[in-house]
């Protein structure tokens, strides 16, 4: 279960720190979502919100791992993100070729982190 969470805690990071690097202008907004936001305007609400998102998940995978919540719980939405995440990995893999070459293999680890998470016993 450590390594699980570990896994889960570098995947929330990395996506935080990419998307931190397109608001910041290093990571060129044409590169994610597929390249089909038009201007850095509509890119800035999307990478606002997968960090707001990114932050719940990594303060909920903390929680996992000390085992805070009812076990079935902490199941269901293991499994609930475990789905989001798989289906975030095909949508990378359509993307650009940033998405493909280094977004889907982030998105993977969280796919398997929380596979982890919710097949383990606690």
């Amino acid at each position: 279960m450590k390594t699980a969470v570990f896994m889960g805690i570098i995947f929330y990071s990395l996506t935080i720190l990419i998307h931190v690097l397109i608001i910041s202008g290093i990571i060129p907004f044409t590169w994610v979502n597929g390249g089909r936001s038009e201007s850095f305007a509509t890119q800035l609400p999307i990478s606002i919100i997968s960090i707001f998102i990114s932050v719940i998940g990594g303060v909920f995978t903390l929680i996992v791992g000390r085992n805070i919540l009812y076990k079935r719980g902490i199941t269901v939405i293991c499994w609930l993100f475990v789905v989001l995440w798989s289906f975030g990995f095909i949508q990378q893999l359509l993307g650009t070729p940033f998405e493909k070459m280094f977004c889907s293999l982030i998105l993977f680890l969280g796919v398997i982190s929380n596979l982890r998470m919710a097949i383990e016993k606690r």
